[in-house]
């Protein structure tokens, strides 16, 4: 049954963590109210109830019942369940993972609920849509009546020069529809739908299909990564830092970081030490502040060099190569308000004061990006023409 047109939509948000989905509901601007979020980290759950006021369920999701979720009285359902049986980097165990289990736990219940939702957004790594898992949830949703377009996006598409593509499933039950209905039960790479466009035979693709000259000219399109960063180092002086260009939630965290025992108020703990370059110098991603691209931020960045994200050299070079002296380009880790800032997250967005740094940078690996998820809802939520 579908909702008035003047009442809110009752939304719940799986796999919250800190917040990225509910935030990206806000900046599509719509008239939704999270009626409730779950989330078994309790670390991402502090962050959650310190920006939002409210706490998410910290229960096994598992145990949750059609009774359970028709209690809520929820018409939409925004998913972001764990990436890790479907990356790379992982043993790929799919859908035999068990934090695959209670994603498709939830789907299994929708046919089971007197009040199903009415629409369903998941949001994934590249790779989950030729998963088992995959499989699965096309077939549960075929059978509870919905429609399905697939997306794979990055926010280099949306101007942000941040290499982080994803998968997405937007779904609708019927009789709702699409806006446009040309692309039901396709995967597209290109975000011009969301724009009202049918014709992509000349569309954008994703960057990870890219020519290299089309990769290039959207690249061209992006900020600088310089128009992201919370501070910037005297050029002059590359060791020297003005504590007073840097925001009060990195200063917090600079001043007391209990995990690793580290006290100080400069910003000298973002600085890449010799020992590390000496050693993984060929491996690292290095990009400047006029760069047009840096790399996905992963949970394990600051704790690991190699795949984890790209390190700012903050005294640029003449010859922008890996043959230029690593030590001399005084590189630097982003702070945790820049990769914030690459993920769209607000300026209001902060962290409780007692979340250590690697924690930031753990729970900002595992959450999205915002200037992609936000027209993604929008598009979703559109009546059809």
């Amino acid at each position: 049954m579908e909702k008035g047109c003047e009442q809110p939509w009752r939304v719940l948000e799986f796999y919250s963590g800190i917040g990225g989905m509910r935030y990206s509901l806000m900046k599509a601007g719509v008239n939704a109210n999270v009626v409730e979020a779950f989330d078994i980290n309790d670390t991402a759950n502090d962050v959650y109830q310190h920006n939002f006021g409210h706490r998410p369920y910290q229960g096994n999701i598992q145990s949750l019942t059609a009774a359970d979720l028709d209690r809520y009285s929820a018409n939409v359902w925004l998913l972001s369940p764990p990436c890790q049986p479907y990356t790379r980097q992982g043993l790929q165990k799919q859908s035999g993972d068990a934090r695959a289990f209670s994603f498709l736990q939830i789907l299994e219940l929708i046919p089971h609920t007197s009040q199903p939702p009415i629409m369903l957004f998941v949001e994934n790594v590249v790779g989950f849509e030729t998963s088992d898992t995959h499989g699965k949830m096309i077939e549960i949703l075929r059978r509870s009546d919905f429609v399905t377009q697939e997306f794979i996006l990055s926010p280099l598409q949306f101007g942000v020069p941040y290499s982080r593509p994803r998968y997405f499933c937007l779904a609708k039950r019927k009789p709702s529809t699409f806006h446009i209905q040309l692309f039901n039960n396709q995967l597209l790479r290109s975000p011009k739908p969301l724009f009202g466009h049918t014709n992509v035979d000349d569309k954008v693709f994703c960057e990870l299909d890219e020519p290299q000259g089309s990769l290039h000219k959207l690249l061209e399109s992006c900020e600088p990564i310089e128009s992201f960063l919370e501070f910037k180092n005297c050029r002059d002086q590359p060791n020297f830092v003005d504590s007073t260009t840097v925001s009060t939630d990195t200063i917090g965290v600079l001043e007391k970081d209990e995990e690793n025992g580290c006290c100080t108020s400069t910003l000298d703990q973002y600085s890449v030490p010799s020992s590390l370059i000496e050693r993984w110098g060929s491996a690292m991603d290095i990009v400047y502040p006029d760069s047009k691209r840096c790399c996905c931020f992963t949970k394990s960045y600051y704790r690991y060099v190699k795949g984890t994200g790209s390190l700012l050299a903050t005294g640029q070079p003449k010859i922008k190569d890996k043959a230029s002296s690593l030590k001399e380009q005084s590189l630097r880790y982003f702070t945790p308000r820049e990769v914030a800032n690459l993920h769209s997250l607000p300026e209001s967005f902060q962290f409780p004061q007692q979340i250590s740094l690697r924690q930031r940078y753990a729970l900002l690996g595992n959450s999205l990006s915002i200037s992609v998820v936000a027209p993604l809802l929008q598009y979703l939520f559109a009546e059809s023409s």
